[in-house]
C-alpha cells in the first residue's frame, strides 16, 4: 500500500525513537559522572574467562523441511580446552517450541558435552531461527546457539528448492549472501545449503576469490540428486570498513560458470581490547537529527542534504565509510571532528537516479566510537 509523505515522516519519527541506533543521541544521557558512566562501560567489556570452551558448531541448520517430519533433532558438542572442570549451569530456550537437554555432570579437561535440542516443528510452514542461551561455570558471558531452517506444508524438489538461481547443476537459493557483522582483526563465518540438480557427481571448485575470502563445498564431489553444504569465511581487512562485497565464481566439473556468488560482509571497529579508560575518553558522535526532510523535490534535480554532529567525547571523531541504500544518495563531506567541536556532514542526492513517489533513503556511517560503532541517518521526502 502506498504511504503518503506525511505518512512516512511520522512513521520514521516512531521508529527512530524507539531505535537508538536509528536516532539521534540524547545529551542528556552522558551527562552522567564519570563513575556511573565507566560502570555501565565495564559491563561491556569482554568477560575475562577463567575456563575456555569450544564448539563443534553454534548454528544448527535444518535447511528445507517440511511439516510432515515432525520434531527436528540436532545436537551441539563443547570441549573444555582450559585446565579446569566446567559445568553447563542452564540452556534457556527462547521459546516453548524447543525442548532441551544437556549434560549435567562436570566436564573435565580436554573432555566433551552436549546439549541435544528438539525443534517441535508445530507452527505449521515458516522459516524459524531459535535460539539457546548457554550459561557455562568460569564463562561470564553466555554462548548463544541457533536453530533455523524453513518448514513448508509439503515435500518439495530439489530443483524446486535450489532452482531459483542455479549455475547449470549447481543449485543454490540466492546467489547472493551475507555474513553477521564483521570486526577487524577477526573473521566470520557462514554456510548455506547447495544442491546437485544433475545426474552425475558434481566437482565444485572456485576461481576468482576475493582477497580475504575462504569458500569451500563439502562433500565434494557433490552426490547427484543431493544437497551440500557450502561454507564461506570472510577476514577483515584494514583497509577496509562498512559493507564491502566479496565474490567467487564456480568451477563445475572444471568448467567455469556463467555467474558468481556474492557475499556482503559489514566491517567495523573492535573496540574489545580497549580499556575503560579508552572507552570513556572516546570519540562520541551526537547528531541533531537523524532525518533530513527534503519535502517535495523535482525528479531529476539534486540536492545538499546536511546532517550536524557534535563530538561530545574526547577524542577525534573519524568516519571510516559511509553506506546509503541507493546510489542516489553519495557523500559529499564526511570529515573528522575534532573533540567538542560541531560539523556537518553533508551528502548530495540525485534524483535522477530515483523513482517518483515518497522516498526513504538510510546510510549507515561507520565510526571510531565504541558508543555508536554505527549510525544511521535517514534521508526522506517525495520525488515529483
Amino acid at each position: 500500500m502506498k504511504m503518503s509523505f506525511a505518512s512516512v515522516i511520522f512513521f520514521l519519527a516512531l521508529a527512530t525513537c524507539g531505535n537508538p541506533k536509528a536516532n539521534s543521541v540524547p545529551q542528556q544521557q552522558f551527562t552522567a559522572p564519570v563513575d556511573e558512566l565507566a560502570a555501565s562501560l565495564n559491563a561491556q567489556e569482554p568477560a575475562e574467562q577463567s575456563a575456555v570452551v569450544s564448539w563443534d558448531k553454534t548454528v544448527h541448520d535444518f535447511g528445507d523441511v517440511s511439516v510432515s517430519d515432525g520434531p527436528l533433532n540436532c545436537t551441539f558438542t563443547l570441549t573444555n580446552v582450559s585446565n579446569e572442570a566446567i559445568a553447563i549451569f542452564e540452556v534457556v530456550s527462547s521459546c516453548g517450541c524447543t525442548n532441551v537437554q544437556w549434560s549435567r555432570e562436570p566436564v573435565q579437561p580436554g573432555k566433551s558435552a552436549t546439549i541435544s535440542a528438539t525443534y517441535k516443528n508445530e507452527d505449521g510452514a515458516m522459516p524459524f531461527d531459535k535460539t539457546l542461551t548457554v550459561y557455562i561455570s568460569g564463562v561470564k558471558r553466555p554462548v548463544v546457539l541457533r536453530l533455523r531452517g524453513v518448514v513448508h506444508e509439503k515435500k518439495k524438489s530439489l530443483s524446486e528448492l535450489y532452482g531459483a538461481e542455479k549455475l547449470g547443476d549447481f543449485g543454490i537459493k540466492s546467489r547472493t549472501l551475507k555474513t553477521g557483522t564483521l570486526k577487524q582483526g577477526l573473521s566470520q563465518s557462514e554456510t548455506a545449503t547447495v544442491a546437485n540438480l544433475g545426474r552425475k557427481p558434481l566437482s565444485v571448485s572456485f576461481a576468482d576469490v576475493s582477497e580475504n575470502l575462504a569458500i569451500s563445498v563439502t562433500p565434494n564431489p557433490i552426490p547427484a540428486g543431493s544437497t551440500a553444504t557450502l561454507a564461506y569465511t570472510v577476514s577483515a581487512c584494514k583497509e577496509l570498513y562498512g559493507k564491502n562485497i566479496y565474490s567467487a565464481t564456480p568451477v563445475l566439473n572444471g568448467k567455469k560458470a556463467s555467474g558468481t556468488l556474492e557475499i556482503t560482509a559489514w566491517t567495523q571497529e573492535n573496540f574489545g581490547a580497549w580499556t575503560n579508560e579508552q572507552r570513556i575518553e572516546a570519540a562520541l558522535p551526537v547528531f541533531e537529527t537523524s532525518t533530513a526532510n527534503l519535502g517535495f523535490i523535482s525528479k531529476g534535480s539534486k540536492a545538499d542534504v546536511s546532517f550536524t554532529c557534535t563530538n561530545r567525547g574526547k577524542q577525534p571523531l573519524h568516519f571510516y565509510k559511509a553506506d546509503a541504500e541507493s546510489p542516489a544518495l553519495q557523500p559529499l563531506s564526511v570529515t573528522d571532528i575534532a573533540p567538542g567541536q560541531k560539523e556537518s556532514v553533508r551528502f548530495t542526492l540525485d534524483t535522477s537516479l530515483l523513482p517518483k513517489g515518497d522516498m526513504v533513503i538510510m546510510v549507515t556511517l561507520t565510526t571510531n566510537s565504541p558508543l555508536r560503532p554505527l549510525v544511521n541517518l535517514f534521508v526522506a521526502g517525495e520525488v515529483r
